[in-house]
């Protein structure tokens, strides 16, 4: 014998669903710099950190890693970027 259906069940709306999250898409700069150009002002920042140090070795990926935010930041806006 079959079941009878649960009248309100038909009544119940469901719940939104929840957006698709979209792929990352690539960072767009207000003022277009080309890859070599932003790849050419990250490397003299990092010189520049590396020879605040005095060019003690091995911070070369932590130096290469913040002049890459520290160049970021100046394209993406501003002259918020200070360096530490």
């Amino acid at each position: 014998m079959p079941r009878e259906k649960n009248p309100d069940a038909a009544t119940r709306k469901r719940a939104p669903r929840k957006p698709v999250p979209q792929p990352a898409t690539e960072v767009q700069y207000p003022n277009f710099v080309d890859p070599q150009q932003r790849a050419s002002l990250i490397a003299r920042a990092a010189y520049f950190r590396s020879q605040d140090r005095g060019f003690e070795p091995g911070h070369e990926l932590e130096d290469w890693l913040a002049a890459e935010v520290e160049v970021d930041a100046e394209l993406l806006g501003g002259s918020e970027a200070t360096r530490v």
